[in-house]
């Protein structure tokens, strides 16, 4: 997406957030090491993002055991009416209580690019780690040339052995699943964007930046793989310090050794640390800093994140719908995830075997990488308002 345009003005000025929502966590890029757990849903607010089809429709001969009872108007009309196009099947656990919000977020962006593209007909299956592998063969048996799901790891490994179409399963994907030459990983996976902020650090011209580490087991993963990628890349440690917001002053010495800092902390953290930070230090981090609505605390810090949210003017973003129900920035990542997981699933679909496969997409520049893994390639801005390259 950032090839389209050498330089955009933005402002990271977000306000899909409402008060009781802010504090949903950030349980999306923590299910890269481990399943999804449950959103945390605030109090008198449960969103329904696709219109609940009527009775009579959910009875229809066309509808396969096991069909969820979301799927979207539009795909419905699509299944009746359009047999010569490609039959996508959406598998994700929208009725279980632990994952079913997510997984009608992830749906919703799908059915969102689906109605704006038209290229595809949905059918869409509610599906667990028990019986995912039966409404999944139920599916391919009824016509699906593609799949999009599972979201969860477990289910992930539950179905690698009976894949027998294209399937983007909306995780990573772990080394004791078999390997499939049919089965694709597509994931907002936090090591991915800390390499990323290695190497766009390393083309600033940093050479001798500090890494500032909280004690979650988000920003450690982060700051591993930072770590790794930083030494692959110079041959050398990264200066590493943990992050002690009782301590500043001894953070603020230590930064004296540094010509920029990496941070690996959450947003609070960050904010408080780079308050306390003289303001001709550079401040690099990742999209675990961008929670959404005016961040003036976080001004000026170089960060990555997704073109959905840093280039929202530009024609390949706009095409597609923001979500009818207003969701924090974290749960709105899965919104787009699911706009590019329908792309690709068409570009799966339609692909020669070994053909390379690439997307300018709404959650990052894609490409098809080793063991079937789609990198992301995230546009670099900064918080506040200022260029992005």
């Amino acid at each position: 997406m950032q090839r389209l345009t050498p330089l955009l003005l933005v402002g990271v000025l977000l306000t899909w957030l409402t008060p009781a929502m802010a504090q949903t966590p950030d349980y999306i890029i923590q299910s890269n090491s481990a399943p999804m757990r449950a959103l945390e849903r605030p109090p008198g607010q449960t969103p329904r993002l696709a219109p609940v089809r009527p009775a009579a429709e959910a009875a229809a001969p066309s509808q396969p055991a096991g069909a969820s009872a979301g799927a979207s108007a539009g795909a419905s009309a699509a299944r009746t009416g359009g047999r010569g196009k490609l039959r996508i099947g959406v598998i994700l656990p929208v009725e279980t209580s632990a994952l079913g919000e997510a997984a009608a977020v992830v749906r919703s962006g799908v059915e969102a690019a689906a109605q704006v593209d038209q290229n595809a007909e949905l059918y869409s299956v509610d599906a667990s780690t028990d019986n995912v592998v039966q409404r999944y063969r139920a599916a391919v048996a009824d016509g699906v040339n593609v799949v999009i799901g599972p979201l969860s790891r477990e289910a992930i490994a539950q179905l690698a052995p009976a894949v027998t179409v294209p399937t983007l399963a909306l995780n990573s994907i772990g080394r004791e699943v078999a390997p499939n030459p049919k089965l694709y990983s597509l994931s907002l996976i936090v090591e991915g964007e800390a390499r990323q902020l290695a190497q766009l650090m390393r083309a600033d011209g940093r050479a001798n930046p500090m890494l500032v580490v909280g004690t979650d087991a988000l920003s450690q993963r982060l700051a591993r793989a930072f770590a790794d990628e930083w030494r692959r890349l110079g041959g050398k440690d990264v200066l590493q310090r943990p992050f002690d917001g009782n301590d500043l002053p001894a953070l603020l010495a230590a930064s004296g050794q540094a010509d920029a800092l990496a941070l690996a902390l959450d947003a609070s953290q960050a904010g408080r640390l780079k308050a306390a930070l003289t303001p001709d230090m550079p401040v690099y981090g990742t999209s675990q800093l961008n929670i959404g609505g005016s961040q003036p605390e976080l001004a000026g810090v170089r960060f990555i994140d997704m073109p959905w949210f840093l280039m929202p003017d530009h024609p390949a973003v706009k095409r597609y719908p923001r979500p009818a129900t207003a969701l924090t920035t974290q749960t709105e990542r899965l919104y787009a995830l699911g706009i590019d997981a329908y792309r690709l699933a068409v570009l799966l679909a339609t692909a020669r075997p070994g053909a390379a496969v690439k997307l300018d997409g709404v959650s990052g520049d894609l490409k098809l990488g080793r063991d079937r893994v789609f990198e992301r390639q995230l546009p670099a801005g900064l918080m506040g308002g200022n260029a992005l390259q």
